[in-house]
């Protein structure tokens, strides 16, 4: 169902959109003069400020979901950056195109193709593993055989259903202004699950991640907690798929670590900063999309980029300053 937006119904759906309305493809233009009514609505009332639109119910559903995936992010990042095992999650965000594609085939749609993405995306994880482990190849062979082989899947699977060729289109590029209710929840069974295991073996992996040798003799099981760190980015590849899209998943993972990596001194401190700059261009990148009506996705990412740079001169500045003395 198609709904337009008119001054009668405007309040409606600033203070969430209406039941029934198609939303899958908010940030992807399907409905942007239905946005561009709204944006164009909000900046004429005069006494509205900027953290006024957090009133409004699909902004706060957009925001929840952008921070909750954000810390995973950011704090998975520092593990996977530090490993020097980042591209696993540009890996993971090629199968999860193919996945989403396999969903849609069979029909599904909204959080039920998480029954999907969520299984095929973790088994990949430990397919990438174990190719790694048991064969001559090395890690990065590994993903590129993986994620070629989920692309196929999804470009194949997108040529055979062609009526469903623009809803992959949205994972593609991310629509976190549409989430609904149901998905916001399931992100945040996924957080608090993914979290939770982080914080129990978060002395373990911190061994592992420093010298993995040091940590096999001191006891540390260095297969399960590898496995476990790939299915954990598994969960948050297949959360961050609303958030930035597939095209973009791997830069969530990459840039905060990396800005946290330039100005920290410290573990627990990168981890921190890291956690900071997410929740800096997650927030930052939603309010500037949507009052700019541009894609919130590619925003975020931008904005994490600019930080990165930002963090690039910090750590030039204090090099020279060091030398200076």
């Amino acid at each position: 169902m198609q709904l337009a937006v008119s001054p009668d119904n405007a309040e409606n759906c600033l203070g969430g959109f209406p039941e029934g309305m198609d939303l899958g493809l908010l940030n992807l233009g399907m409905l942007k003069n239905e946005r561009l009514f709204i944006v164009n609505y909000v900046r004429g009332r005069h006494h509205l400020m900027i953290f006024e639109m957090f009133t409004y119910g699909f902004m706060q559903r957009a925001l929840l979901a952008g921070l909750l995936i954000g810390v995973l992010c950011a704090v998975l990042g520092v593990f996977l950056v530090l490993r020097r095992f980042s591209l696993i999650g540009d890996g993971l965000a090629h199968v999860s195109f193919g996945s989403v594609a396999l969903a849609l085939f069979a029909g599904l749609e909204g959080a039920a193709m998480l029954l999907v993405s969520v299984p095929v995306v973790l088994l990949s994880s430990l397919g990438i593993l174990r190719l790694a482990n048991n064969s001559r190849l090395g890690g990065d062979a590994a993903i590129g055989i993986v994620s070629s082989l989920g692309v196929a899947l999804g470009v194949t699977l997108a040529v055979l259903g062609r009526g469903y060729g623009v809803d992959l289109f949205s994972y593609l590029f991310g629509s976190i202004l549409a989430i609904s209710r149901t998905e916001l929840l399931v992100a945040a069974g996924l957080f608090v699950a993914v979290l939770a295991l982080l914080w129990l073996y978060y002395h373990d992996l911190t061994a592992l991640t420093f010298n993995e040798d040091l940590a096999a003799v001191s006891g540390v099981r260095i297969r399960y907690l590898n496995g476990l760190l790939a299915v954990l980015t598994a969960l948050t590849v297949v959360l961050a798929m609303k958030l930035v899209g597939v095209m973009l998943i791997s830069a969530m993972l990459i840039l905060p670590a990396s800005t946290a990596l330039q100005v920290a001194r410290g573990f627990r401190m990168t981890v921190l900063i890291s956690v900071a700059v997410s929740l800096i261009a997650v927030t930052g990148g939603i309010v500037i999309s949507f009052l700019l009506n541009i894609p919130t996705g590619a925003t975020i990412i931008l904005l994490a980029f600019l930080l990165f740079c930002c963090g690039m001169v910090y750590r030039k500045g204090q090099r020279s300053g060091s030398r200076g003395k």
